[in-house]
């Protein structure tokens, strides 16, 4: 791809702080312009979302930056997905979990760099029905967390706001057992995580062998109920140790359904994406990110 490459910017206003976030945005695109790079930046806006923008503005460009969080860089890589221009990121929400992910610079100029030149690379999503997830998908306490946000404390307090939701889910939760089945072979859980990502909720490691540039998922099994398991499993997983209790497990597949007595939620890339049940699989193709060249082997 060229050097200075034609890009589609597409901005979330409302993701993270409103005017921080501007701030940083106006910075990657004066390193981008630096380096010679035609930048066209499109709000998204209630009646026209980040996914609509990048499926009918991305033919007129050599690549789509997606400028904002987790939700926003989800729904551009679904407005790309089957075409042939790849994404990039520009993060601004609160967890930037890809981000954190591949190791994308936080500096602007070296972020507009990667941008302008760096390689797209393929990557390899997990797919809830027929929307793509590029981190994770959850059901169970996971998703009952997100159903929980509140979208001005986001704002407000950043990755702060997530300790209230955890405690509003916690108030609220009524174990439910999940029926679960991967690759033909059945489990029980009372929550899951299907995880393409190594992290979760931001810099915690909860699948260590989970690879974006693999057609695998790592499914991670809850099979304890109860409010005393999932804080002792939280706790873990602030230490990075979550993988090591035993009433976790870890396994691959490349298919997993999921049912229960009641539809309860599922999440994806931190939002709602339906209920149960669900069938949650590898993409049929891969798609392509602009990442730092050793990003999807290493750990960082």
């Amino acid at each position: 791809m060229p050097a200075s490459r034609a890009l589609l910017v597409i901005f979330n206003p409302a993701a993270g702080r409103r005017a921080r976030s501007a701030r940083q945005l106006q910075r990657v695109v004066a390193e981008l312009e630096k380096l010679g790079c035609s930048v066209v930046v499109r709000h998204t806006s209630p009646g026209v979302g980040a996914r609509q923008l990048a499926r009918e503005g991305a033919p007129g460009f050599d690549a789509v930056v997606a400028a904002g969080g987790d939700g926003t860089v989800n729904e551009v890589a679904n407005g790309l997905y089957g075409g042939s221009r790849p994404l990039a990121i520009i993060p601004l929400g609160t967890a930037n979990v890809l981000a954190r992910e591949i190791g994308l610079p936080r500096d602007p100029a070296r972020l507009a760099a990667l941008i302008a030149g760096g390689e797209p690379r393929p990557i390899w999503p997990g797919r809830v029905g027929e929307r793509l997830f590029l981190m994770m998908a959850g059901c169970g306490f996971d998703a009952a967390v997100v159903e929980a946000v509140d979208p001005g404390s986001k704002k407000r307090f950043g990755q702060l706001a997530f300790v209230g939701s955890i405690l509003r889910a916690l108030l609220r939760y009524r174990p439910c057992e999940l029926r679960v089945c991967a690759d033909g072979v059945e489990h029980r859980a009372a929550s899951i995580v299907v995880a393409k990502g190594q992290r979760y909720a931001g810099r915690f490691v909860l699948a260590p062998q989970a690879r974006l540039s693999e057609p695998m998922l790592q499914i991670v099994l809850f099979r304890k109920p109860g409010r005393g398991a999932v804080l002792r499993a939280l706790a873990m997983l602030a230490l990075g140790r979550v993988h090591r209790l035993p009433e976790v497990a870890i396994i691959g597949a490349r298919t997993v359904t999921l049912d229960a007595a009641t539809p309860i939620p599922v999440q994806a890339d931190g939002e709602i994406a339906g209920h149960v049940p669900v069938a949650i699989a590898v993409a049929a193709a891969p798609l392509a990110l602009i990442a730092p060249p050793l990003a999807l082997i290493a750990p960082h």
